[in-house]
Parts: C-alpha cells; structure tokens; sequence
C-alpha cells in the first residue's frame, strides 16, 4: 500500500526543526509531503535544505486547515493518507499496524492513532486523545478527555475501536474515500472539520477506528493556542454549522435553539472570567453563522440524515451537573 504523510504548515518552522526529525526517521515506508500555506518564514526552504527526500507543495494563500488539505491532495497520488500536524512526534514502526488494517479490512475508510500530550507523555492529548464521539447537541468529546480533564494512560484504551470521529491532528484516510464525499468542507476553515468529514464517511458506509496500538504525541496548539479567541470563534461557529449539515428534519432547529442559548451562558461565563475577547468571538460566531445559513440549507439537502451519531444526549450534563470526568463514567 503506497502511503503518504502529508505535513499542512504556515509559518511553523520552530515547529518543523523540532518535530520533523521523528516523521522522516520513522516513516521508511511512506513518502513525507510538506503541504505549505503560503508561510512568510523560512519553511520552505528549511525543509527543502535540510530534508531533501521530503516533497514540497506550496498553496498560494493561506485557506486553513481544510483548504490547504484539500489543495495539496489534490497533487497526491498515494492510496493512504496520513494527514499530520507539523506539532506531532511519531514513534518506530507506527504506520505497520496502520498498513495492516487498512489492507486486511477494505470498509475501514479513516483511523487515528493514540494521541499523547508531548509535554505530559503519560497523558492523553486534548485533539483526540482515544478517538471521538459527540452528544445529541454536537458537543465533541474523546475516550481519555472529556472537556479539559485529561486521562492518564494505564493501557486502558490500548484496544481497536469503532468510533464517530477521529482527529484531524493525525488522521488515516483512504484517499479514494476522501474523494468520494468531497474532501472537506473549506467554509469551516478550521476546527470541527473533521467531524464534517468523518459524518459524511460514516454516512455512506465507511468505518472510523481508533488504533490502540499506534501511539504519536501531539504538542497541540501549535497554530492557535487554547486561549486564543478566534479558536473559541471557530469552534461554536463550527458546531452548529455540523449540526445544520447534518441532522436530518425539523428536530434541527431545536437543537441549534438549544445550543444559542448554551453559547449563552459560555458567553455570559467568559466575561465573569474576565476574557472578554473570548465573549465577543461567541457573537461573532453567530452571526457568522446566520451569515451562512443560507449557504448550509443547500449542502442539507445533499447530506442531511436519519443515522445515528450520538451515544449520551448530554455530555454537558454529566460532566458539569453530574460531575463525571472520565469517559468511562459518562
């Protein structure tokens, strides 16, 4: 199975210097791909000087995540996909067991590996810690995190699992079944495309998997930190759009009712917390997104569906209410 490690970068050679001599050391069996957004620093040719067996594709502007996904494997002619961020340190042998499953089983379409905090390596990784899930109302959860409480790793997800969603940090993906639904979405930009993505696979029939024993670590944050207020816009503006794509029939509008009001109080939250940027990117996350309901009735009409995607109707509930921090008591 020819694979191909794709790297999305913009501006990120400190990254690059830490964490590209672990993707070309342990990836003998892959080609190594530099997809650039358009970086002002010196990238490009960092890479090219330093690590000449690695391709190079450069985007003309800077679209985010899923338009420069989109634009680079477009250039691509490999079978497998490994879309990688450029803040992630991957282990000996860690495409192997990758390679394996996807040859042995033909309806598994996308995967993701165990995701380990860099800086706390016993730990799991806030962006997709032991593979996703989302509740009734789009709140996005993982097995070993769920909001900001993180697991400790004793072995107790070492297992291969069917899940909803596997993390755009690191994610294994038939290039044929990209394809098939379109790529992703450009007008999320960034956060929550991976969900849209893995929701449209799941919805034609292709399998998503968390692969217990693969491990990488993620340093996370490496384009926009956690307290970064335009990643808070992103990520409300995001979910109600998944929401609006996806949930089939009226019930809809009642779960995104439902979810204004939620955003509400988040608001409402960060300003008695002081971060009143945080605030004013809430608001601008909705109006955003009336912006583009228009635009998102359409793309209803083609993927909009009855299929199950919840498992717990409210994470919210039993995280915050019930007091339940880790996945297994939820």
């Amino acid at each position: 199975m020819k694979i191909a490690v794709v790297i999305l970068n913009w501006n990120g050679k400190a990254l690059l210097e830490q964490f590209l001599p672990s993707v070309v050391r342990y990836s003998e069996n892959a080609t190594v791909y530099l997809a650039d957004n358009a970086s002002t620093d010196d990238s490009v040719s960092f890479t090219s000087e330093t690590y000449p067996s690695i391709r190079i594709i450069q985007n003309k502007s800077n679209g985010g995540y899923a338009r420069g996904y989109n634009e680079a494997l477009s250039q691509i002619s490999e079978e497998l996909l490994v879309l990688l961020n450029n803040d992630v340190e991957v282990t000996h042998g860690w495409l192997d067991p990758v390679e394996r499953i996807f040859t042995a089983e033909q309806d598994l379409w996308a995967a993701q590996p165990k995701i380990l905090d860099y800086k706390h390596r016993d730990t799991f990784e806030y962006a997709g810690a032991a593979g996703g899930y989302i509740d009734k109302l789009g709140y996005p959860y993982c097995r070993g995190r769920v909001f900001g409480s993180l697991e400790k790793d004793y072995g107790q997800y070492d297992d291969i699992k069917e899940i909803f969603w596997a993390t755009g940090a690191c994610l294994f993906i038939r290039k044929e079944a990209f394809n098939a639904v379109g790529g992703f979405d450009e007008d999320f930009f960034a956060h929550q495309e991976e969900i849209d993505l893995c929701w449209r696979l799941k919805s034609k029939g292709g399998k998503i998997k968390y692969l217990g024993d693969v491990t990488v670590y993620h340093l996370g944050g490496g384009t926009l930190a956690a307290a970064n207020p335009r990643k808070t816009f992103y990520n409300f503006r995001n979910t109600l759009l998944v929401l609006l794509k996806h949930v089939k029939g009226g019930k809809v509008w009642w779960l995104i009712f439902q979810r204004l009001v939620l955003d509400g109080f988040a608001a409402l939250l960060f300003i008695i917390q002081g971060k009143p940027g945080h605030f004013l990117a809430i608001l601008k996350a909705h109006f955003s997104f009336y912006g583009l309901l228009r635009k998102f009735k359409r793309k209803r009409k083609r993927w909009a569906s009855d299929m199950p995607y919840y498992e717990i109707k409210s994470v919210v509930w039993k995280y915050f209410v019930a007091k339940k921090r880790n996945f297994n008591e939820l």
